[in-house]
C-alpha cells in the first residue's frame, strides 16, 4: 500500500484515546478493503496517557497507519488540519478516535461521494440512537436547531464526526477553531451539494470525552455568527473571457 497513492485518506483526531484506538483501527481497516489502497492518519493531539505508545506499536504492522503529535493540543479542527495536510488520497474521511462513530458506514459513504460526482463536496454523518447522556442531547438539539435556522444548511447533525469529502473542497474552506462543525454550510457556500447519510451512535468503549463542547450554544455563538457573516459575504469568482 505504502508504493501507491492511496483512495482514501482516514483522519483520527486523538487525545487521551490508548483504550479505544486499537479496536477502531482494526475496524476502519476491515471497513476499508474494498476501497484499498488507504491510509490511516492518526493525530495525536498532545496526549497525556499512553496513547503515542500505542500507536507506535500498532504502526510495526501497519505501514498505511501515519503518526503525527503536537506539541500542544489544538481541538478537534486543529487535528483535522493536520490530518489534512499529510493526506494523499483525493478523499478525506474523518471520524471521532473514542469509538462511538462506527467506521462499518465509512465504506459506504465513500461510495456515495464517489458516485455523487464533483458536484457534491461532502457527505456528512448524522446520528441516530445517541448515546450521550439526556441533558448532552438536549443541549445538541437546541445548538443543532438554531444553527440550521440561521445558516440554512439543511443538515440535522452537524456535530458528527463520520465525514467523507474531497481533499480539494476542504481547502477551499476558510480555516478557524470549530470549522469541522460548520463544514456542510460552507460546502454549500462553495456552490457544491452536501448528502447527508444517517448512521448508528455507539457508546464510548473507554475513557472520558475529551472534545465537544463546542456543541454548547453559548460557546459556539460567535462562530455561528462568524459563518453567517461569510456566507452573506460570499461572492462568485469572476469569469475570465479568455
Amino acid at each position: 500500500m505504502t508504493d501507491t497513492v492511496p483512495n482514501v485518506s482516514v483522519i483520527i483526531p486523538l487525545k487521551n484515546e490508548e483504550g479505544n484506538i486499537g479496536p477502531l483501527i482494526s475496524e476502519i481497516e476491515a471497513a476499508l478493503s474494498s476501497h484499498a489502497p488507504f491510509e490511516i492518519i492518526a493525530i495525536n493531539d498532545a496526549s497525556t496517557d499512553t496513547t503515542a505508545q500505542v500507536l507506535n506499536s500498532l504502526q510495526a504492522s501497519k505501514p498505511w497507519l501515519k503518526i503525527l503529535t503536537h506539541q500542544k493540543s489544538a481541538g478537534q479542527s486543529g487535528a483535522i488540519r493536520s490530518g489534512a495536510r499529510a493526506a494523499n488520497a483525493p478523499i478525506i474521511a474523518t471520524l471521532d478516535g473514542d469509538g462511538q462513530n462506527n467506521p462499518a458506514f465509512l465504506k459506504d459513504m465513500v461510495s456515495l461521494l464517489e458516485t455523487s460526482g464533483r458536484e457534491t463536496g461532502l457527505v456528512q454523518g448524522q446520528r441516530v440512537g445517541r448515546k450521550d447522556t439526556g441533558f448532552k442531547r438536549w443541549q445538541s438539539r437546541t445548538a443543532n436547531r438554531i444553527r440550521s435556522s440561521v445558516l440554512k444548511d439543511e443538515t440535522r447533525d452537524t456535530g458528527c464526526g463520520l465525514k467523507v469529502f474531497w481533499r480539494e473542497v476542504y481547502w477551499q474552506l476558510p480555516y478557524f477553531d470549530a470549522l469541522h462543525r460548520f463544514m456542510p454550510a460552507l460546502v454549500r457556500r462553495e456552490g457544491l451539494a452536501v448528502k447527508t447519510f444517517d448512521v448508528i451512535d455507539r457508546p464510548r468503549h473507554s475513557g472520558v470525552s475529551n472534545y465537544g463542547f463546542f456543541d454548547r450554544l453559548w460557546v459556539g455563538i460567535l462562530d455561528l455568527l462568524g459563518v453567517w457573516w461569510l456566507i452573506r459575504r460570499r461572492k462568485k469568482p469572476p469569469q475570465l473571457v479568455n
